[in-house]
């Protein structure tokens, strides 16, 4: 009988933590920014259909990249988790520190298991509170650690890049708009230092509204809130040389647009649906 080849257990972990990097990599990329009344999501997805980022509970919103199958049967188990713990106990002892306890439980059993293939998925748990101070964003790569973020987060993709982007102009206090161009303007970049346009109608925008008067946060900024969110960033971002037709001392102050974006998830890995 031959000897079957031996495979030392660092060098089982570093081959799949590769094969788990690779499909997550493949997929396409999305960042999770603080601004100054909440969190927003931001993805490319031409998917109408299938979502990266979804509410768990009233101040929790999930996102992830990678196989859609994977990442979908962790948010279910996420929402079935939340749902039972604020029926058994109270809706204030759902959080997000807890919620990401779990998922790092989980996507670690199954990484170190031998039995199956790790998932290759990475998620961002976040929580909004009531003051920015209070915000939550962690980052749970496949190997089930948990990373606890501020400011941005990317992941996915060319997530290094974007994250290198964001971490250079992010600041805290942005409005929805300008942490919105930041977000697109991140993702538009590409591993060669080029950049490309992403229509609107490729974008997936949530937010988590601290101002919301709801106890849910989460609402998906879609269809003519969303264009009127780019446009009016685009608008400021151009310079006017044509003289003012407003009296001295008037205010010429356009309002400030809001959002709700048409959320559409796709499937992020070899195999899914790009």
């Amino acid at each position: 009988m031959s000897t079957p080849f031996y495979v030392s257990p660092q060098q089982a972990m570093a081959d799949r933590a590769e094969y788990a990097r690779k499909g997550i990599a493949r997929g396409r990329s999305l960042v999770v920014l603080q601004y100054a009344d909440g969190i927003v999501f931001v993805g490319e997805n031409p998917s109408r259909a299938l979502h990266k980022f979804s509410e768990i509970y009233d101040r929790i919103g999930f996102a992830a990249a990678g196989k859609y199958n994977e990442y979908e049967n962790l948010r279910i188990g996420g929402v079935r988790y939340a749902d039972l713990r604020g029926y058994t106990y109270d809706r204030d002892d759902v959080t997000a520190r807890g919620l990401a306890n779990v998922y790092a439980q989980t996507l670690g059993t199954i990484f170190s298991s031998a039995a199956e293939k790790p998932y290759e998925v990475e998620l961002v748990v976040a929580e909004v509170g009531t003051e920015p101070e209070g915000d939550q964003i962690y980052r749970l790569p496949h190997d089930g650690s948990i990373v606890d973020e501020h400011g941005s987060v990317a992941v996915g993709g060319n997530a290094e890049q974007i994250s290198t982007f964001l971490d250079q102009r992010h600041r805290d206090g942005m409005s929805l708009a300008e942490a919105l161009k930041l977000a697109v303007q991140a993702l538009s970049r590409e591993a060669n230092g080029n950049e490309r346009e992403i229509p609107a109608d490729r974008l997936e925008v949530a937010v988590l509204d601290r101002t919301r008067p709801q106890q849910r946060k989460f609402k998906r900024i879609v269809g003519r809130q969303l264009a009127r969110l780019l446009e009016a960033e685009a608008d400021a971002s151009t310079p006017t040389d044509a003289p003012s037709d407003a009296e001295d001392g008037e205010s010429t102050d356009s309002p400030t647009a809001t959002t709700d974006p048409k959320s559409t998830d796709t499937t992020d890995s070899g195999g899914d649906v790009e």
